[in-house]
């Protein structure tokens, strides 16, 4: 889900948004807060979240075009963003680590001999589904051909009518919001920190290059490949050995599959 939001900004912007780890972040700490505080179920908190998420996606993308930020430039300026966003989320919920305490961390499903928690489960099956649904949307809808078009040729694109400019502020906006929902997920899953911003970068650049730029289902099976083989990894070896696979298999594609 985190690599959602990158693979459409990268493989259909040409932008390198590294900004969407620390949007995902602070989108998990405004899940912890509005949960905690209200008590209302973590779920509902996407009503805000994502709408609000869709409109700062827009604003940066506005910003990006008005200064004609390219591919390159854009990776320097989102990990600025990042540092900063970073900074507000430290300033405002400090470094201590922090957990949502919800009833989906303590529920689990009996699968056979296993036991799966249920938060992991919806994490997966919302990412399923928005994954799905983009690759549909890229597909089949007018939007999504426009989209297509425009990243192999975009002055052809516009030719025929394609509004660059709209439909690159709509991808921006979606890239935002799946990184909002991403965040409610990082919370009901994992233990905050604001430094843990940086963990997930490496594996969810290997899953977006391996599943390749844009490619929705691609991206899918990538992250669940990467999952399993580090969980096995983890189960044979030791923890320590997990991050060593995602770069591995990075590697091994490129070397075999440069085109990819």
């Amino acid at each position: 889900m985190l690599g959602l939001g990158l693979s459409l900004t990268w493989g259909l912007l040409r932008v390198i948004n590294l900004a969407n780890f620390a949007l995902a972040f602070l989108g998990a700490y405004l899940t912890y807060q509005i949960a905690t505080v209200s008590g209302v179920d973590p779920m509902l908190t996407l009503v805000v979240i994502v709408p609000g998420f869709f409109a700062a996606g827009v604003a940066l993308e506005m910003g990006f075009l008005t200064f004609k930020i390219n591919e390159l430039t854009s990776l320097i300026v989102t990990f600025g963003l990042t540092v900063i966003l970073e900074s507000v989320i430290q300033w405002f919920w400090t470094a201590d680590f922090r957990r949502l305490e919800s009833p989906y961390a303590r529920m689990s499903l009996k699968v056979g001999p296993f036991f799966v928690g249920l938060s992991g489960l919806l994490g997966l099956a919302a990412a399923a589904v928005l994954t799905l649904a983009t690759w549909a949307w890229l597909r089949w809808s007018y939007l999504g051909k426009a989209a297509r078009a425009s990243a192999q040729d975009g002055p052809m694109a516009g030719a025929f009518g394609v509004d660059r400019r709209r439909l690159a502020l709509l991808l921006a906006g979606l890239s935002s919001a799946y990184a909002g929902v991403a965040g409610l997920f990082i919370a009901l899953n994992h233990t905050l920190a604001p430094s843990q911003i940086y963990s997930w970068i490496g594996v969810v650049f290997a899953a977006v290059i391996i599943g390749r730029l844009g490619n929705a289902l691609g991206l899918l099976g990538a992250a669940v490949f990467i999952a399993a083989s580090e969980a096995l990894t983890m189960a044979v070896t030791a923890p320590g050995w997990a991050p060593l696979v995602s770069f591995t298999l990075l590697i091994l594609i490129l070397l075999l599959r440069p085109e990819l």
